[in-house]
């Protein structure tokens, strides 16, 4: 149990915007929210293209210029129970 434990603390839930679409990109990805920080802003800084990939192993391609808005958010232990916590 405790290396599924480990596992969820580096997952990062991800929400991309891209411009002209109206649904969003959400995602559940293996890096940290600093890493995904990261590879937005190189991404942005550089005008090349978003390249993230999901915990399934699939990649996620954006061009730099049709990003909107990028959301990182760690991902929360889900509890399970009727218990006010």
């Amino acid at each position: 149990m405790s290396t599924k434990k480990s596992e969820t603390a580096q997952k990062s839930e991800v929400r991309i915007a891209i411009t002209d679409v109206a649904r969003e990109l959400s995602f559940e990805c293996p890096l940290t929210a600093a890493e995904i920080r990261s590879a937005v802003d190189h991404a942005l800084s550089t005008q090349s293209a978003l390249v993230l990939s999901d915990i399934r192993g699939r990649e996620i391609i954006v061009p730099a210029d049709k990003i909107g808005f990028v959301e990182i958010g760690e991902q929360a232990e889900r509890r399970v129970g009727f218990a006010n916590a």
